[in-house]
């Protein structure tokens, strides 16, 4: 038998080839071949199953074969085969559907059909984006088929001939083209497989006959060929139920599937059958910088097939956070953006996996608060950045958001330490540790906030609880702080005017006011709202354009000693006194510049001449 022809692509099936199928990686040809292959071991193993094929016992397989001098990539299957009418069927008429068909034709004979992933002709052309020509060689499980081969440059000409098989499946050779040579490298056949069919539900096999071919002395001398070991596992460990699955378990699979060295804190195990199907294993992993938000990775299958990594359409964008795998067989294959966000079950699928993230953590809350609480400080930029892109989010987790003391406590937002309908907080522990000492020795406290993603939350939470007002602990003087002595005004102005005429700033406001903390001669606070500002701005390198010029007062503290001899002093002692209490109270608010450093060494000096 043979038999030319031409490859018929008929106009109504031009459109769905335009807008699913030009992929951007060339490398997703692999994915399309070998998921082809898995098809067709599906399809046999369900014909299998209601009694129209008869189930011969050999184990399924896929194998890959790279030949790096035939300059050939092959990839075989023992699935169900194809007859010369079913390869003009299927292959040559581009866009046909083979996996629809066959599920409509057997859709009341057997509820296993959910694993064929479908469009067999279509995907199979990937192979050309590599390939000057492709070959196929396959033979049909039906009683007294004859072996087929067909064979392609990628036009539209085609050659179906008498093939040579003898075991039932189909073999795919593509024949690399020399501007696709990295195609014949083993090690990157392995990455592409690693990367697109680790998790993929039958063997499948790297050039096997290199591994038969290694021989190794076993403990008695004796030669022993290596067995060759599938590069994939067919059994990943969200198709589990959660209550057969070890912690052990999970961290292994964890490892398995991220390459990370680290232990994850926790995981949300999914697995849901109704509305839709769904299934799949997120991790919080621990958080190695403390102060960025580090990025994760969620990877979406369907039906054991890799789609893609951190699809937003599918995972809420903050959950990119998280390292997990979804595997969501209602989502095609051949997933397009455009179709994701148009789809209303994949929103209902996004709602959901944020549900039962949020109620893992609020179980945790109530069931295991001494874990939760230690693992806050690395859970905690994801919850809020979770916040902050949905509000329902927020809705769900408000009261289980803790906030970290100065104390060392952990709080809700409800339990804060409040002055009046003021929440003070920190940004850096070590640059103002001074107010943090003023607030512990006055027996007051503070929630810190030091993470990125603080400079956003804050706004955000006075923006949901608008009672309340958050106020950096270096911005604002609060009530507590201040002494009860009563304020001398000619006292106090006397002291307003020495500073003024020795520190000769316009833009800086001097204020008097009497401290419980007498040591202190003086302490800075800047203006919250432009700081605020300038932060932001920094966060953003400079979007917003100039940033305003922070307003900074200097409360200069009257019940200190050095304050109260400052009237005395001569006024040269004054003018060098008022700017050294300046850059003290500076040196505990934020770092000097370069020229109030040198100024300030250069009065330090002074200083010491005059005591010696």
């Amino acid at each position: 038998m043979k038999k030319e022809g031409q490859i018929k692509v008929e106009s109504e099936n031009i459109f769905p080839i335009i807008k699913k199928w030009l992929y951007s990686d060339k490398d997703i040809f692999l994915r399309e071949i070998v998921a082809n292959a898995c098809d067709a071991i599906k399809k046999y193993q369900s014909l299998c199953g209601i009694g129209d094929a008869e189930n011969d016992g050999v184990a399924p397989r896929i194998e890959v074969v790279v030949d790096k001098e035939a300059k050939t990539l092959t990839v075989s299957d023992n699935g169900l085969g194809m007859t010369a009418d079913e390869v003009e069927k299927y292959i040559t008429q581009i866009a046909f559907s083979g996996a629809e068909e066959f599920i409509e034709k057997y859709k009341n004979k057997s509820d296993d059909n959910a694993g064929i992933i479908g469009h067999f002709g279509l995907g199979f052309y990937s192979s050309y984006m590599v390939s000057d020509s492709v070959e196929i060689d396959t033979l049909s499980y039906q009683d007294g088929s004859e072996p087929v081969h067909w064979i392609s440059d990628g036009s539209t000409s085609y050659t179906l001939s008498d093939g040579t098989r003898t075991e039932r499946g189909t073999t795919v050779t593509m024949h690399i083209s020399q501007e696709e040579e990295e195609f014949l490298d083993k090690d990157r056949i392995r990455d592409l497989l690693l990367k697109y069919c680790r998790f993929m539900p039958y063997e499948i096999y790297l050039n096997p006959a290199d591994d038969e071919a290694v021989v190794t002395k076993n403990d008695d001398g004796e030669d022993v060929r290596r067995e060759p070991m599938p590069v994939n596992n067919t059994t990943p460990l969200w198709l589990k139920a959660p209550r057969e699955c070890t912690d052990e378990d999970y961290k292994e699979f964890y490892t398995e599937a991220f390459s990370d060295i680290n232990e994850p804190l926790f995981w949300i195990h999914l697995n849901v059958d109704y509305p839709f199907n769904l299934k799949g294993i997120l991790y919080f992993p621990k958080q190695t910088d403390k102060l960025q938000v580090m990025p994760g990775e969620i990877k979406l299958y369907s039906n054991q097939v890799y789609i893609a990594d951190n699809i937003k359409e599918v995972v809420p964008e903050f959950l990119m956070l998280l390292k997990g795998v979804i595997d969501c067989p209602d989502i095609p294959l051949n997933v397009s953006r455009s179709f994701l966000q148009n789809d209303g079950e994949v929103a209902k699928i996004s709602k959901h996996i944020t549900k039962k993230v949020a109620d893992k953590l609020s179980s945790m809350f109530k069931n295991d608060h001494e874990s939760y609480e230690s693992y806050w400080d690395d859970i905690a930029p994801f919850i809020k950045f979770g916040c902050i892109k949905d509000e329902k989010f927020y809705d769900r987790v408000k009261d289980i958001i803790l906030f970290k003391t100065i104390s060392g406590e952990y709080k809700t937002f409800a339990d804060c330490p409040k002055q009046g309908d003021k929440i003070f907080y920190v940004t850096d522990e070590s640059v103002q540790a001074k107010y943090i000492d003023m607030f512990k020795d006055n027996g007051l406290d503070a929630v810190i906030l030091s993470h990125t993603i603080d400079t956003h939350f804050i706004s955000f939470l006075e923006y949901k609880e608008s009672g309340t007002k958050l106020v950096r602990i270096d911005s604002e003087l609060g009530d507590a702080l201040k002494s009860d002595e009563e304020a001398n005004a000619e006292s106090d102005d006397k002291i307003k005017e020495i500073f003024k005429a020795a520190l000769e700033n316009d833009k800086l406001e001097i204020k008097t006011e009497s401290l419980k903390a007498k040591n202190t001669p003086a302490i800075l606070l800047q203006n919250e709202y432009m700081r605020r500002m300038t932060d932001m701005n920094k966060l953003y390198g400079g979007l917003f354009g100039g940033s305003p010029d922070i307003k900074e007062t200097l409360v200069v503290n009257t019940a200190n000693d050095i304050i109260k001899s400052l009237p005395s002093m001569s006024e040269d002692n004054r003018t060098l006194v008022c700017k050294h209490i300046l850059d003290l109270a500076v040196i505990s608010q934020r770092k000097l510049t370069a020229d109030e450093l040198k100024d300030f060494i250069a009065r330090s000096v002074e200083i010491l001449e005059i005591i010696k």
